[in-house]
């Protein structure tokens, strides 16, 4: 075999969002391909024991096979999983998620059904849109997958009905005015990404990224997208920094207010362009709630939520717990948290801006021991200093939330080694019709000693050595 070879093939299991076969000593990754499948495949990329190659045509179909829904989806990267029945992709993901414990992580728990979407589409709140094309014929969308090939998207199935009509006004601004985007490899050019927060009444926060704070026709751009229903907030994020990163710190604001009101779990949340939220409310109403079960909280805990955002998942501790404290990298999510807490009437709890790597450890130097942690770490998980600074407090559980299900089962293999014990897992369906998914995994001390006792001690006394009145 070499590269662009056509072969045809029967494919065995899946083996994350591809399908899997063997063939001539070589193990094979078929995108777009079900188990149970024949298909027509061209090769990709061929290493020594393993290759890599796309489905061209269907020569024996999955009962679980169905046609996509999108009309961009042959040729956009933002979802992969049309092609099969929302079933299957509920499975395929529990099977990802108990093969990655089982192997990465060393651990062989029971691991229960995915819980997923009574409606899977048009869920997420927020979308980042890159922006590119020519002046007087911008390309507002999303990338193909593996490249930088931006496709033109007018419409979709993912994201807000709203959050479609705004790209769509904003599409015709930059056309109508000759807007040049930005073009990244010659550094030239203005606009960057489109950038859309929609509350659950349907209010819209609109943030434009550009790579200058000089923008033409502003106040068109703002008429503009004033006239549809719900617009409550128009943004300028100045990015002239070159790379990926989509958002700086630098906000402007050119209408309404610099935060969204939002609702989520009973509790009202202030929302920022930088704040982090999670992007589907039904969904994440679920894990947070399997999250607290997990805590086990009884009131009488001290807790550490680190990678708190915006706070959200730290106030709900907060009505279980005696104290919380929140540990968050982005200042501005930081004070949006504070912000939060105070309007919902919550005092016990706290915040700090700061890495969760260089803060913890300092924190646990000064005898900062709480009961419980909370985990929601970015994909790339947690810093190796984060789990030695857990384990050195004698933390009595680790409730670890996660939207890389490999990063999580190696920290879990890691914490197993500082002495933990994972305990119960539940995967949350929070990315309909992509091969993303979103899993809880509870840990437990496996020997609570005498140093856990008396702090345990403290906290029903409520000297419980967390930071208060800092921050506040």
């Amino acid at each position: 075999m070499k590269k662009n070879d056509l072969i045809e093939i029967d494919i065995e299991k899946f083996a994350g969002e591809s399908g899997l076969t063997h063939l001539d000593g070589v193990t094979l990754f078929v995108s777009g391909a079900l188990p149970g499948e024949r298909v027509q495949a061209r090769l990709e990329k061929l290493q020594k024991n393993i290759g890599f190659a796309k489905t061209l045509r269907v020569l024996r179909p999955s009962q679980d096979r169905r046609e996509p829904r999108c009309p961009f989806y042959a040729q956009c990267g933002g979802c992969t999983l049309q092609h099969m029945t929302y079933e299957a992709s509920l499975a395929m993901k529990r099977d990802h998620v108990a093969d990655v414990q089982k192997h990465i992580g060393g651990i062989d728990l029971s691991v229960p059904p995915v819980i997923g979407m009574e409606n899977p589409w048009h869920y997420r709140n927020k979308s980042a849109m890159p922006v590119g094309g020519e002046p007087g014929n911008a390309v507002i969308g999303y990338y193909a997958p593996r490249s930088h090939r931006l496709i033109d998207i007018s419409h979709c199935l993912l994201i807000t009905p709203q959050a479609n009509e705004a790209a769509a006004v904003f599409r015709s601004w930059m056309n109508r005015f000759r807007i040049p985007p930005y073009r990244e490899e010659t550094r030239t050019g203005l606009i960057r990404h489109f950038v859309t927060r929609v509350s659950r009444r349907g209010e819209i926060m609109a943030t434009v990224v550009t790579a200058s704070d000089t923008v033409p026709h502003l106040p068109e751009m703002v008429n503009d997208l004033c006239r549809l229903p719900g617009m409550k907030s128009i943004c300028l994020n100045i990015n002239p920094a070159p790379g990926n990163v989509i958002l700086s710190d630098t906000v402007r604001v050119l209408y309404g207010q610099e935060c969204l009101k939002d609702e989520l779990c009973g509790l009202s949340f202030s929302l920022s362009p930088l704040s982090f939220f999670q992007v589907n409310p039904v969904q994440t109403e679920k894990l947070y709630a399997i999250a607290l079960d997990f805590a086990r909280l009884t009131g009488k805990e001290s807790v550490c939520d680190l990678y708190c955002g915006a706070g959200t998942i730290s106030l709900m501790l907060a009505k279980k717990a005696a104290r919380v404290l929140g540990i968050e990298a982005v200042p501005a999510a930081v004070e949006n948290a504070r912000e939060n807490a105070r309007e919902n009437g919550i005092s016990n709890v706290s915040f700090l801006a700061g890495e969760a790597e260089n803060l913890l450890p300092a924190l646990t130097r000064k005898g900062f021991h709480p009961d419980v942690f909370m985990l929601d770490p970015p994909r790339k998980g947690c810093d190796r200093a984060v789990l030695d600074a857990i384990a050195s407090c004698g933390a009595e559980r680790i409730v670890y939330i996660a939207c890389d299900p490999a990063t999580q089962a190696r920290d879990i293999r890691i914490l197993t080694g500082l002495g933990y014990r994972a305990e119960q897992t539940q995967s949350v369906d929070m990315f309909c019709q992509t091969g993303h998914v979103e899993t809880v995994v509870q840990l437990s001390k496996r020997h609570v000693d005498s140093a856990s006792s008396e702090r345990k001690s403290a906290a029903e006394t409520g000297d419980t050595g967390m930071i208060s009145g800092k921050g506040e």
